[in-house]
């Protein structure tokens, strides 16, 4: 995790852009898009009523769990050594 330390925040988005988060997020964000997708799409998509709009909410389900897992590793990452100008 110390290659992954960081004291600014355009350091936190390059390492969040270049997917240092992905390999720890994506199965958070599999996980939990899963079942929040099965709690509140799934009597939609088992009717076979999905629209559109269904399918975006059913995308969010899983963006949204890994941006918040990313946050939480970049977080944890983050320098401890106070920024000095």
């Amino acid at each position: 995790m110390k290659g992954t330390e960081w004291k600014t925040w355009i350091e936190a988005f390059r390492l969040f852009f270049n997917g240092e988060t992905l390999r720890s997020c994506i199965p958070v964000a599999l996980v939990v898009g899963l079942l929040l997708s099965t709690i509140n799409q799934g009597d939609v998509i088992a009717s076979g009523a999905a629209t559109t709009f269904t399918w975006f909410k059913v995308g969010m389900n899983f963006v949204i769990p890994f941006c918040v897992s990313s946050y939480g590793y970049l977080i944890a990452c983050r320098s401890k050594t106070p920024i000095t100008y």
